[in-house]
């Protein structure tokens, strides 16, 4: 693969990081601005990158790459915007056989968040699921068992509930809530694993940029914080966690960058594991990073004012979503060993 950026990849990227520094939140009490929040939900709509992955049933509008580059920027600035669950929903629903439906959606996944909800007999299972990333988004979509394959079932979404994650709501989605079966057509076990690469890498992307965003944001601090006389950024105990943050970050870049591109590159299992690694290594490597944030900002960083813990609260939401780093190792050691459980 060429891991070089195309030259329409980097405006892309550049137009992402300029609208997340124009409208995302730059303090803590900025998640508080609704008017803010709007003028950014009204961006990014405009932009049409919510719907980057619709097209034709064999090919998405965009690629991988270029829809991790905008949940990247996107997550670089804690933007509040429903992002990730959207581009998931357009392109499931594409798989599906959907066609110019341009209704920004949710996803509905299971309540410990590791997969996808699936409902049966046109109803939920015995136990509750959540809407993630919901902001701005009336229904979500879920799976439907059909025979061998899966259908796409719709269901309205209920009142927002509170989550660790400042900057994405969820709702809870009770048992025996009903849906409506799409029309669409069904989709195969291999049109579920591309899609799951599809999801388990953009969740690798959102921890990659909430890892950028807390190292840029602990580095500009240490530049400036002044102890004994001098920025604390001139120590070398400070140095050296900074250089560790960085380090993990551009590790978990480099696997991300390698899944993005397996999405559209690769078969499905080929691609699903590419995923499983960037998952893998960006979930491990993302508390530690936004943890050395806290402790680079010394007391303000256990501070709610502190915008280190909105960059934590994200991660701990993106590592669970489709798997942290555990599930992850169990699907690489199932499909490269033979491991069993």
């Amino acid at each position: 693969m060429d891991a070089r950026p195309t030259p329409e990849q980097r405006e892309l990227e550049d137009a992402a990081d300029r609208l997340a520094l124009k409208l995302g939140p730059s303090t803590v009490g900025d998640l508080d601005d609704l008017e803010r929040h709007d003028r950014l939900d009204a961006a990014v709509a405009q932009t049409g990158w919510r719907a980057l992955r619709t097209g034709t049933t064999t090919a998405a509008m965009a690629s991988g790459v270029e829809a991790a580059i905008v949940v990247r920027a996107f997550a670089r600035r804690a933007c509040d915007t429903a992002f990730l669950a959207p581009v998931l929903a357009h392109d499931l629903l594409r798989r599906g056989g959907s066609t110019g439906d341009e209704t920004d959606r949710s996803i509905i996944v299971s309540a410990d968040l590791q997969h996808m909800a699936v409902v049966r007999d046109g109803g939920w299972t015995d136990a509750p699921a959540l809407a993630i990333d919901v902001a701005g988004c009336t229904t979500a979509v879920a799976l439907v068992e059909s025979g061998d394959g899966f259908s796409i079932a719709e269901a309205m979404i209920g009142a927002r509930a509170e989550g660790v994650d400042l900057t994405r709501p969820v709702a809870l989605i009770d048992a025996g809530t009903r849906c409506t079966t799409s029309e669409l057509g069904v989709l195969s076990r291999d049109d579920i694993t591309a899609w799951e690469a599809l999801a388990v890498t953009l969740t690798a992307a959102d921890l990659v940029g909430a890892m950028e965003g807390a190292v840029a944001l602990s580095t500009e601090y240490a530049k400036e914080r002044r102890q004994y006389g001098a920025p604390i950024g001139s120590y070398q105990a400070v140095q050296h966690m900074l250089a560790e943050a960085k380090t993990l970050t551009e590790g978990a870049a480099s696997a991300l960058i390698h899944a993005a591109w397996a999405v559209d590159a690769l078969a499905p299992d080929d691609a699903r594991a590419a995923a499983a690694v960037a998952k893998a290594y960006a979930a491990r490597a993302a508390r530690t990073v936004c943890e050395t944030a806290i402790q680079v900002h010394g007391g303000i960083g256990n501070t709610w004012e502190c915008m280190a813990h909105v960059f934590l609260r994200r991660t701990l939401l993106a590592t669970e979503l489709f798997g942290g780093d555990g599930p992850q190792l169990e699907l690489l050691a199932r499909q490269r060993w033979g491991a069993t459980r």
